[in-house]
């Protein structure tokens, strides 16, 4: 080969060479989407589930059909076995909760949360205690007091599980009174609405359940919010309601809404979802859901889910561990 020859085939070879792969076409569902709840229909998760249904197709934010589907069961164990039967598989996602955590670090269910894909966090829900309108508690220093002197003194309401965000709650309240959480008198109920009957018929003092689902009695005049374990006071119809840390004790403790995958999603996929989940957390209709239950807005992208995951499970272990309910 001549030298002309022989310098045209090196310079073709390194234009090769040096051109970029051509970029991944990003991925996009090619068939309906399954958004998973684990609870029945109606309360926070679902309704956080349907709004999301709802908005990303009458948006047409998505490419196909979208569904919910109810998976109830086994302390959250159901759907995250249905949900890891599709690994890989974008066309799954849950709406998860606390219960993500708690449930493994108690033993109710097996899967740790980096046996899924985080994706997204939508927001929190911090938790409030509530009392009936004519408790003899008139504040949170009250309850702060009683848990401090003997915290087997009231019964406590909280749904649905020992170990959860309601318990944690309560938990860290007693302590930061200086009172032994151990000896917390809690009674665990199927749901919400029972324990809040319970309260208002006399067999328990208080309850400790996400701010949201207690507004309606506050807004009726039922029942009377003591504090919320918030970091700052919320927005909207529960402004009036004091922190705990304003009351002296830092208490801060959420039921938040992360979206969650299977397990070995691919970065594409992952991509996709956050896209569509941020782009959902700034419509009207979100904007609208967190002013009228008072939640907090709090976007986090896959990566720093996944370290505000393992965080939390720090922080949940170690305050579950002294209630002897860590596994």
């Amino acid at each position: 080969m001549s030298s002309l020859p022989r310098l045209l085939f090196a310079l073709t070879i390194a234009f090769f060479s040096v051109q970029p792969v051509a970029a991944q076409t990003p991925w996009k569902p090619a068939r309906p989407i399954e958004i998973l709840v684990g609870v029945s229909p109606g309360g926070g998760i679902d309704r956080t589930a349907r709004l999301l249904q709802r908005v990303l197709t009458e948006k047409r934010m998505i490419e196909t059909a979208a569904s919910v589907v109810n998976k109830a069961g086994g302390g959250g164990t159901l759907v995250q076995a249905y949900l890891n039967q599709h690994a890989g598989d974008g066309h799954f996602i849950e709406i998860s909760a606390t219960s993500i955590l708690t449930n493994q670090i108690t033993g109710k269910s097996p899967n740790n949360w980096s046996d899924f894909t985080p994706i997204a966090m939508l927001c929190d829900e911090y938790i409030g205690i509530v009392v009936k309108a004519d408790s003899p508690l008139k504040d949170g220093r009250d309850l702060a007091a009683l848990f401090k002197n003997d915290a087997s003194a009231i019964a406590a309401g909280i749904a649905t599980s020992a170990g959860n965000t309601n318990h944690i709650t309560l938990a860290l309240l007693t302590k930061r009174a200086g009172g032994d959480a151990k000896k917390l008198k809690v009674v665990v109920f199927g749901s919400g609405g029972e324990s809040t009957t319970a309260l208002m018929g006399g067999h328990i003092g208080v309850v400790a359940t996400p701010a949201a689902s207690a507004l309606p009695g506050v807004q009726n005049g039922a029942l009377r919010m003591l504090a919320v374990a918030a970091p700052r006071r919320l927005e909207g119809p529960l402004a009036g309601v004091p922190t705990w840390k304003e009351l002296g004790f830092d208490v801060v403790v959420a039921n938040w809404r992360p979206v969650i995958g299977p397990r070995g999603m691919s970065a594409e996929q992952v991509a996709y979802w956050e896209d569509k989940l941020a782009r959902f957390t700034q419509t009207d209709e979100w904007k609208r859901e967190m002013a009228e239950t008072g939640a907090v807005a709090h976007f986090l992208n896959s990566r720093d889910l996944a370290k505000y995951f393992a965080t939390q499970h720090s922080e949940f272990k170690s305050v579950l561990s002294e209630l002897g309910l860590a596994r």
